[in-house]
C-alpha cells in the first residue's frame, strides 16, 4: 500500500474526470477527487470503494487560489507525496458574444485556466523533491471554434500554451507537463447518436471518457518521460479533416 502512487483529478465526480479517476484506481493508483459537486463526488468514492478503490474526496473551488491553498495545506500533512495530477476541472458555459459580461468571462477563465496555474503550482511544490507528471485536459477548440464560444476557447488555447511553459519551467525538478485536447467526447448519451454524428469522424465513432483516460494513464508513466511539454488531440482525426461544401 505504501508504494502506491498518488494522484489528484479535479472534476471528477462527472464524465471524462470520473472516467479518469476510475481508470487510475483500475491501474492501483491512490486517487483524491477533487471537486465543488460534493454528493456527485462522494457518490463516485463510494462507488469505487466498493470496486476496492482506494479513492478520497476534496470538496474545492479550484478557480479560487485560497481554497487551492487550503486544500494543499490540509494535504500536506495527510500525504508524504503526490505523484500526479491531473487538471480536468472546467465548466463548458457558452453565451452570445454580444451579451456577454465581465463576469461571464471572468467565470469561465477562473475555472478552466486559472485552476491548472494555481493547482500545478501547489503540486509542483510536493513534487520538487521526487518528480511527477502533470496533465492538463485543453480542448480541440483551442484551435478550432463555432460562433459564440470566446471565453470557453480562449481558456482552452491558454491551457495549451501554458503546459509547454510549465514543461519548460519545471523541468529541473523532473516534473514534466502535457495535455491533452479532446473532440466530440459523448458523456451522457451515446446510445443517442446519430450515425452520422459517428460516420463524420474518420474513426468513425464519437468519442467516449475512456479514451481520454487511457492518455492520462499512459501520460502519467514514468516509461513515457520522453513526451514532455507536448499537446496531444483525441479527437478521431476531426481536426485534420478539410471541410468545404461542394
Amino acid at each position: 500500500m505504501k508504494d502506491r502512487k498518488t494522484v489528484i483529478v479535479t472534476g471528477g465526480a462527472n464524465g471524462i474526470g470520473k472516467s479518469i479517476v476510475n481508470s487510475f484506481l483500475e491501474e492501483g493508483y491512490r486517487v483524491l477527487l477533487v471537486d465543488k459537486d460534493e454528493k456527485k463526488g462522494r457518490e463516485v468514492c463510494e462507488q469505487a470503494q466498493k470496486n476496492s478503490g482506494l479513492v478520497e474526496f476534496k470538496k474545492c473551488d479550484v478557480g479560487n487560489y485560497r481554497e487551492v491553498q487550503k486544500l494543499f495545506n490540509e494535504m500536506e500533512s495527510e500525504y508524504n507525496r503526490i505523484d500526479i495530477l491531473v487538471n480536468n476541472a472546467g465548466i463548458s458555459k457558452f453565451k452570445n458574444f454580444w451579451d456577454m459580461e465581465e463576469e461571464d468571462w471572468n467565470e469561465v477563465i477562473a475555472a478552466n485556466l486559472s485552476s491548472v496555474f494555481f493547482l500545478t503550482k501547489q503540486a509542483a511544490l510536493l513534487m520538487k523533491e521526487h518528480g511527477g507528471s502533470i496533465i492538463n485536459i485543453a480542448s480541440t477548440r483551442a484551435s478550432m471554434a463555432e460562433p459564440h464560444t470566446e471565453a470557453y476557447s480562449a481558456s482552452k488555447g491558454g491551457i495549451v500554451a501554458l503546459t509547454h511553459s510549465l514543461a519548460m519551467t519545471l523541468s529541473d525538478y523532473y516534473i514534466r507537463v502535457n495535455s491533452i485536447s479532446p473532440g466530440w467526447i459523448e458523456t451522457e448519451h451515446y446510445e443517442d447518436l446519430r450515425e452520422i454524428d459517428h460516420f463524420q469522424h474518420p474513426s468513425k465513432r464519437v468519442g467516449r471518457p475512456e479514451d481520454v483516460a487511457r492518455a492520462c494513464v499512459f501520460l502519467s508513466q514514468e516509461e513515457n518521460d520522453f513526451i514532455n511539454g507536448e499537446n496531444i488531440v483525441i479527437d478521431g482525426g476531426m481536426t485534420r479533416k478539410m471541410i468545404y461544401e461542394h
